[in-house]
């Protein structure tokens, strides 16, 4: 009795965190990629790079760490950003070892568990893409999670797993002197992408983990 009775505490926390996730909007069908217009800006490799954020139910037990950027451009005309298009090199998926603090967990095998088939499954999806479809003034009350200075509103095509949807959120767009530079932090529900832990939602492995995915953009690029 006292086993059954633990169990149904440690339900009713889980529904209880379930519900109280991050709200968010989620990914919408994706639309026409914005035209190529002005100048050309080529993606400094070097200095780009995209931040993860994942959690366990509730916020718990965050793991974070990043992606390379295997190529990308952007688009100037008349000192404004027009369009982009970047291509996130999946292979490179890395574990922050911070963000892996019980004693009897790695963070190399972490970054092979999404790395495989249970989440990214690199090996059949090595990429996955961004392909920005508009950017507008930034309106209206600014999320929580925004970065500081956000002054657009970037819309994009997003692919994971071979799946597109188009993403929008704030950010943080500077053009000056031949340079130009992306910042943004948003939050996806990775289920939109099909990409789950687990045969269904009721498969213990799948609800212990959030379906929120923070992800962080550092893009720099030159003229």
């Amino acid at each position: 009795m006292k086993k059954l009775t633990v169990l149904a505490l440690a339900g009713a926390a889980l529904m209880f965190t379930a519900c109280n996730e991050k709200s968010k909007e989620g990914g919408k069908d994706p639309v026409e990629v914005a035209a190529k217009s002005g100048d050309v800006y080529n993606v400094d490799l070097a200095t780009s790079k995209v931040n993860w954020k994942a959690f366990h139910k509730g916020g718990f037990a965050p793991r974070w760490g990043t992606l390379n950027i295997k190529s990308g451009e952007v688009s100037v005309e008349n000192g404004a950003l027009t369009s982009g298009d970047f291509v996130i090199d999946m292979t490179t998926l890395k574990v922050d070892p911070a963000s892996v603090t019980e004693a009897d967990k790695k963070p190399a095998d972490l970054e092979a568990h999404l790395k495989n088939e249970d989440f990214f499954n690199v090996t059949k999806n090595p990429t996955s893409d961004f392909k920005i479809t508009s950017v507008a003034d930034l309106t209206g009350e600014l999320p929580k999670d925004a970065v500081a200075g956000a002054n657009k509103t970037v819309s994009g095509n997003l692919t994971l797993l071979g799946k597109t949807l188009n993403v929008s959120f704030p950010a943080k767009v500077t053009v000056a002197e031949g340079k130009a530079a992306i910042e943004a932090k948003f939050t996806v529900n990775r289920a939109d992408w099909g990409i789950k832990f687990g045969t269904d939602e009721t498969d213990p492995a799948e609800w212990m983990i959030s379906k929120d995915i923070e992800i962080g953009i550092n893009v720099n690029a030159t003229k």
